[in-house]
């Protein structure tokens, strides 16, 4: 399997975060990447650095203004002079959002879902490097490499088309399944993180050629609360390419295990050659944002099941938050998961 990270994404360090009308320490910690580095090279795995994605596999998935955006918005941000030292919207075009802003305050708010995601110095340059893991692995399964995994840190698939959310700027996932299907593949994407992957189905509800699973805690009552129910089907084109598979809060090992496995059988009815795998270890019950109750058991069973698939994949790193359980659920899943794949 090769892997690919960028030390750059390291840079990236958000502070900001609010939580239940406080604010809080930012979840997305450059520790989470060390840490499952470490699991990764224990397992006899050396990470590469990718080479820099072109400008059109970007503009594949994003609008060229929101890339314009996230390259320029921390220096306009803070020339306002009485600004804090991240992006931090305080306004958002809720059901009136139909004239694009001219100002960085109002450019935030059209492109900054939640605040989740604040832009500090060093975002821009991060994010686009996450999305060249992500890429890479994607051209290497594009060419006849067995597997592929990109460290993608920050993780992608709250990403829309010129929407950041939840964490994410860039949806890695969703990059490396337009390159594919670029390339000629006829890809398919599962989501096993515990939030639903709201970005990468928004960007792909109305294609046909790009099928999109998500098994994810159920939105009723956990982020991103308003997409990811059963009879969100796609639409146009892509109806009947999208399919969420929602589970009850700290929901354990044998009906997620069930999910997964029917997740599988979807993209197989697909006639998908190469699987994206949008990996998150915050399915597991010591997770900070404790939405499932998955074991280490459980992602070892699961990454049997996903390195069983027939066709090449491509893994992207989604959640998995700092614990101790973190680096455990890595090396749990990895290893079952070279194993099934022969390495």
């Amino acid at each position: 399997m090769r892997v690919f990270f960028a030390p750059e994404t390291d840079d990236h360090v958000p502070a900001f975060f609010l939580l239940r009308g406080r604010v809080a320490a930012n979840e997305e910690r450059p520790a989470r990447a060390s840490r499952l580095l470490g699991a990764i090279e224990a397992l006899g795995l050396v990470p590469e650095a990718p080479p820099v994605a072109s400008p059109e596999a970007l503009t594949a998935v994003h609008t060229p203004r929101y890339l314009d955006f996230l390259d320029h918005a921390h220096r306009l941000w803070r020339s306002l002079g009485d600004a804090g030292e991240e992006v931090v919207a305080n306004v958002q075009p809720r059901l009136c959002g139909s004239v694009y802003p001219e100002g960085i305050v109002g450019r935030a708010g059209w492109h900054m879902g939640d605040c989740a995601c604040p832009i500090g110095p060093a975002t821009a340059r991060a994010v686009r490097r996450a999305a060249d893991c992500a890429l890479a692995a994607a051209a290497a399964a594009a060419n006849g490499t067995h597997t592929a995994y990109a460290l993608t840190r920050p993780p992608g698939h709250h990403a829309a088309a010129e929407i950041a959310a939840g964490h994410c700027f860039l949806n890695n996932a969703a990059l490396a399944a337009a390159a594919l299907v670029a390339a000629g593949a006829r890809p398919a994407i599962l989501d096993i993180d515990c939030h639903h992957g709201n970005g990468t189905q928004s960007i792909f509800y109305r294609r046909a050629d790009v099928l999109t699973v998500s098994i994810h805690a159920d939105p009723a009552s956990y982020y991103p609360f308003f997409t990811g129910t059963r009879g969100e089907t796609g639409e146009a084109e892509g109806e009947g390419a999208n399919i969420n598979l929602p589970l009850p809060l700290r929901t354990p090992d044998p009906t997620w295990l069930d999910a997964v496995s029917a997740g599988l059988a979807e993209v197989e009815r697909f006639g998908a050659d190469v699987l994206v795998l949008a990996l998150g270890f915050d399915v597991h019950g010591a997770d900070p944002l404790s939405g499932l109750a998955v074991s280490e058991e459980g992602l070892a069973r699961a990454g049997a099941l996903v390195g069983a698939y027939r066709g090449n994949i491509v893994v992207t790193q989604e959640g998995g938050y700092l614990s101790p359980a973190l680096a455990p659920c890595a090396s749990a899943f990895f290893t079952a998961f070279l194993g099934a794949r022969g390495r």
